[in-house]
């Protein structure tokens, strides 16, 4: 989703203290037989998935970085996946074609899962009635520069210097009025807040219809966790935040909504993407992104396109969460998403992917996938 890029999860929404993310890992093969739930995965699903990653894979470069630590030696490029995607093409099992051209390797740290979703909102094409919350467009002043430290950064030029961008109270007071950016409106500003939390989202227009809409930049403001500004306000306890208890207390205190969603200056900007809606949105990888099988990573540490073998649990509701074990495909980012066996999962559009992504803070085993090199598959 380019989100935030991708969708912010839980921790970003709230603030809370997550596990300490290793920064690096080192790689231990190790067996099939060792990887919990192996033989019970849906390896039929598994196939179309694996064709659309060797397609995007050869879309590009043979020498493009991927991605990932400089502890994979081989997956770190298009050109090393050539000959597992040739593979492919006359591959009918997805389990005995795993088994021959990949070889799992364990990270040797605990991982970490949280999820994201694409929200349902209520919108409309043309402002009027309860749809006064404009949904921008980004402004045609909006621009990247390369600072004195030589990081990137957003902002605008005036007068022949360059600032930071609007923050989100001036947007809010209509700092970008009259410029003709509104894609959309919505019914208040909190739905509009968890939209740009989120990246993407399918707006619910009246006659039923749906427009999706895609994350399309920021103001390059820093990004303020609603959640801590409750909490440090006194009107959460920290262990009681989460994406619904922040949405009661705003719908509970108009006459504050404002002042505490302005506390956060980030502002995300949006696109209208006309990509079916069948699928999931892009996610930073050029794909589209798959509920339950697509994950945002630390692409400093995991490339892009990597199998990842996932042991956790998802909170499906009451009781206990259940246990999962699943093959997932790195083909998003995330702000929040750093160190070594993080990862965001993509949970899908509806209640049931807002109700798992929500509650979705689970430790559990990561497993990466390397493609062999040519010889060892051959050996294999």
């Amino acid at each position: 989703m380019k989100k935030l890029l991708t969708l912010m999860t839980l921790g970003v929404l709230c603030g809370c203290t997550q596990p300490e993310a290793p920064s690096s890992f080192s790689l231990s093969p190790v067996g099939y037989d060792s990887l919990a739930g192996w033989g019970q995965e849906d390896f039929a699903s598994l196939m179309p998935l694996l064709r659309e990653e060797c397609h995007r894979l050869t879309q590009l470069p043979p020498e493009t970085l991927l991605g990932g630590s400089d502890a994979i030696t081989y997956g770190r490029h298009p050109a090393d996946w050539g000959n597992a995607c040739t593979a492919l093409a006359t591959a009918t099992d997805a389990k005995t074609y795993l088994e021959t051209w990949f070889q799992p390797y364990e990270t040797g740290t605990q991982a970490f899962y949280t999820g994201y979703f694409e929200p349902q909102i209520p919108a409309s094409l043309t402002r009027g009635g309860e749809y006064q919350t404009p949904v921008y467009g980004r402004p045609h002043d909006l621009v990247r520069a390369k600072a004195t430290n030589g990081q990137m950064v957003s902002g605008r030029w005036v007068n022949g210097q360059f600032e930071p961008y609007y923050d989100r109270a001036a947007i809010d007071g209509g700092a970008l009025e009259g410029q003709g950016l509104e894609i959309a409106w919505l019914k208040n500003p909190i739905d509009l807040s968890f939209l740009q939390i989120q990246g993407s989202g399918r707006l619910i227009l009246p006659d039923g219809g749906q427009v999706r809409v895609s994350y399309d930049g920021r103001n390059g403001q820093a990004y303020v966790p609603l959640g801590r500004v409750l909490v440090q306000q006194g009107e959460l306890p920290a262990d009681g935040v989460s994406m619904d208890s922040i949405r009661n207390w705003l719908e509970t205190h108009p006459d504050q909504m404002m002042s505490v969603l302005e506390r956060n200056p980030n502002y995300v900007f949006f696109r209208r993407d006309d990509g079916n809606l069948a699928q999931g949105p892009k996610g930073a990888f050029g794909m589209s992104l798959t509920a339950g099988r697509s994950v945002a990573v630390d692409r400093s540490l995991v490339p892009f396109a990597m199998p990842l073998w996932v042991e956790t649990k998802l909170p499906y509701g009451a009781g206990q969460p259940a246990t999962w074990d699943h093959l997932v495909f790195a083909q998003d980012i995330g702000t929040d998403i750093k160190g070594a066996g993080r990862a965001d999962l993509f949970t899908g559009w509806g209640a049931s992917a807002q109700s798992i992504a929500g509650n979705l803070h689970e430790h559990g085993r990561m497993v990466l996938f390397l493609p062999r090199p040519p010889a060892e598959s051959a050996a294999q």
